[in-house]
C-alpha cells in the first residue's frame, strides 16, 4: 500500500511529483481551502481564479491538474473538490476529506510521492485524510500480465499505485495525529485485504482456500481459528450449509475467528454471508446476473477484516468472528426446491428456492454465535435483490430485534462514512413464510423480499440477544466507474461500520 507520512514541512520547498490542495465550492466560485495558503501565493494570490477559469468549481469529486509556477519544487498540482464551503468557525466533514484524498490518490497512480495540503483541522481530519488515500489508490491487478510487482514497480505496461504521500499539516509528534494514523493504515489495509478476496476469481477463492487465508491471518496476528469442515459439519448438524454446498465439489465451511482481550467487558459477535460463488443451485440465476457472483462472500470477508482491525488495533473488547462459506452450485447432488433441511438450530426450513442461499448458511451461524452468549450479533451480507431495489447501489439497509441498537449501528455507519438506512421487520410478513411441511420456509411474500429475508434471519438469533442485520447486497459490488475512495470491483463495504461497532462496545457507548 502507499506509504503514508505525517509532515510539518512547507509545500513550496518539498521535493513530490505533485501537491495535492482542496478546493471549496464558494457562493461565487471555487476558493482555495486551508492549508493551501503557501500553494496559492506561489499563484501570486490568483489560484482560484486560475481554476475558475479551467471550468473548476470545488463540487464535490471534481478533478483538476496545472502545471505549478517557479516557487514550487513540485511538477504539479491537483486540485480536488471539497463541495460546499463550510460556514464561519466549521470545518470540512470527514467524509468529504476522505472522497477528496481518494480521488487524488487514485488520480496519482504511477507516482513516487505526493504532498496532500488538505485541511487538517484536528486528529479525526488526519484520520480521514489517510484513509482516503489508502483506499483510493487501491487497484487489483494480481491477474494482470503486466501488473506491477514489488521487484518491478513499474513492470510492462502496469503502473503501481501512488508509493508515498506526505499529509502536511500532520503533526509527526503529536499522538493523537499518530494514533489517527496508525487507526487509518490498520483499518484500511484489512478492508483493502477485503477487497481483494471479492475481487479473486471463484476457481481460485473456494470455501477452503478462503479458510486456509483466514489462518494464515489468525497465526500471524495471534487470532484463534476453528474450522469446522464437512465431516464437523455433519457430526454437529449444520443442514443450512451443509444444504445449501451440497452441489459443489469444493465443500463448505464454517470458520470462527476469535480476537480477545484480557481487558474486555463485552463480547460482539459478527456474521458473515460467505458464498464463494453463486450460481443460484438448481434455481438458476437468469443470464446476465452471474458474472458477478464472487462477490457473494463479501460479508465474510467484512467479518474478517472487521476481526483482524480489531486485534491489529488492540481494543478492549472480545470480537468473535463466523465466517459461513460454501459455493452454491447446481449439480445431482444439489438440494432441490421442495427439500427440506433440518439446521443447526433444530428448526426444519423448506427450500422453495435455492438461490435464497445465504439466509441458510447464516441461519447455521447465528444459531453458533447465539451459544455463546454474546452482549450483540451483528450479521453482514449480500442478502437480497430487493434491498438493491430499495435503497441503490450505494446504500444498505439496517434491521434489527430492538430499535434502540438499530439506530446505533446507522449512527456508527454514518460516521464513518457508509450510507446506510434502518429498515422495518413488520411482522405481517412472518406468515408468508409458514411451510405446510416445515418450520418455516425459506421464502415468502414477494415484496419486502429484503425484510422477508430479515425476519427469516431472526427466527435463529438465541433469546434476549442483540441483533442487527446488515443487507450490503448494493455497494458490495461497484460494477460502474470509480468515485470518490471507492474502486470498480470490491469495496469492502461494511468492514469500518463494524470496526466502528466494535470500538464503541469496547468504549461502552454502543446501546
Amino acid at each position: 500500500m502507499t506509504a503514508l507520512t505525517l509532515s510539518t514541512s512547507a509545500a513550496p520547498g518539498l521535493r513530490a511529483d505533485a501537491i495535492v490542495i482542496g478546493v471549496a465550492k464558494g457562493a461565487k466560485g471555487p476558493v482555495v481551502a486551508p492549508g493551501a495558503e503557501s500553494v496559492d501565493k506561489a499563484y501570486d494570490g490568483k489560484l482560484a481564479g486560475v481554476l475558475e477559469t479551467l471550468g473548476a468549481s470545488g463540487a464535490e469529486g471534481e478533478l483538476t491538474k496545472l502545471p505549478s509556477p517557479a516557487g514550487l519544487k513540485a511538477p504539479l498540482v491537483v486540485a480536488v473538490g471539497l463541495g460546499a464551503e463550510p460556514e464561519k468557525d466549521s470545518s470540512f466533514a470527514a467524509e468529504a476529506l476522505r472522497k477528496a484524498a481518494g480521488v487524488a490518490a487514485r488520480a496519482l497512480t504511477g507516482a513516487k510521492k505526493a504532498a496532500f495540503v488538505l485541511p487538517l483541522g484536528d486528529a479525526a481530519d488526519v484520520g480521514a485524510v489517510a484513509e482516503g488515500v489508502l483506499l483510493g489508490a487501491y487497484s487489483f491487478t494480481a491477474y494482470k500480465e503486466n501488473a506491477p510487482s514489488k521487484n518491478a514497480p513499474k513492470a510492462g505496461n502496469g503502473k503501481a499505485p501512488l508509493a508515498e504521500a506526505a499529509l502536511l499539516g500532520g503533526k509527526p509528534r503529536d499522538a493523537a495525529h499518530k494514533a489517527a494514523l496508525a487507526r487509518a493504515v490498520a483499518v484500511s489495509e484489512e478492508l483493502n485485504r477485503a477487497r481483494d478476496l471479492i475481487n479473486m476469481p471463484p476457481n481460485d477463492l473456494n470455501p477452503e482456500a478462503f479458510a486456509a487465508i483466514v489462518q494464515a491471518a489468525g497465526k500471524e496476528h495471534g487470532l484463534k481459528v476453528q474450522v469446522l469442515d464437512v465431516k464437523a459439519l455433519e457430526k454437529g448438524g449444520y443442514g443450512g450449509i451443509l444444504g445449501v454446498g451440497a452441489g459443489s465439489t469444493s465443500g463448505p465451511r464454517l470458520v470462527k475467528l476469535s480476537y480477545t482481550s484480557s481487558k474486555a467487558k463485552k463480547h460482539l459477535a459478527l456474521v458473515g454471508k460467505g458464498i464463494t460463488y453463486d450460481s443460484g443451485g438448481i434455481s438458476l440465476k437468469p443470464a446476465g446476473h452471474n458474472e458477478t457472483m464472487k462477490c457473494d462472500m463479501s460479508g465474510a470477508a467484512a467479518v474478517f477484516a472487521a476481526v483482524v482491525s480489531a486485534a491489529r488495533l488492540g481494543l478492549e473488547v472480545n470480537v468473535t468472528g463466523w465466517l459461513a462459506l460454501a459455493e452454491n452450485m447446481p449439480s445431482g447432488s444439489a438440494t432441490r426446491p421442495g427439500d427440506v433441511l433440518r439446521m443447526y438450530s433444530g428448526k426444519t426450513v423448506e427450500v422453495l428456492n435455492t438461490d435464497a442461499e445465504g439466509r441458510l448458511v447464516l441461519a447455521d451461524a447465528l444459531w453458533a454465535a447465539s451459544a455463546e452468549k454474546p452482549d450483540a450479533i451483528v450479521d453482514v451480507a449480500t442478502l437480497t435483490g430487493a434491498m438493491m431495489l430499495a435503497l441503490g447501489s450505494r446504500t444498505f439497509g439496517i434491521m434489527a430485534n430492538d430499535d434502540a441498537f438499530r439506530t446505533a449501528v446507522h449512527e456508527a455507519a454514518e460516521e464513518v462514512g457508509e450510507p446506510a438506512w434502518p429498515m422495518p421487520l413488520p411482522e405481517h410478513l412472518r406468515k408468508g413464510m409458514d411451510s405446510a411441511t416445515a418450520d418455516i420456509a425459506n421464502m415468502g411474500e414477494r415484496m419486502g423480499g429484503g425484510l422477508v429475508a430479515g425476519l427469516f434471519l431472526r427466527e435463529f438469533v438465541g433469546e434476549g440477544i442483540a441483533w442487527a442485520h446488515l443487507d450490503i447486497a448494493g455497494p458490495a459490488f461497484n460494477d460502474g466507474g470509480p468515485f470518490g475512495y471507492t474502486p470498480k470491483g470490491g469495496t469492502g463495504s461494511a468492514v469500518r461500520t463494524l470496526v466502528r461497532l466494535a470500538e464503541l462496545t469496547a468504549s461502552g457507548d454502543l446501546g
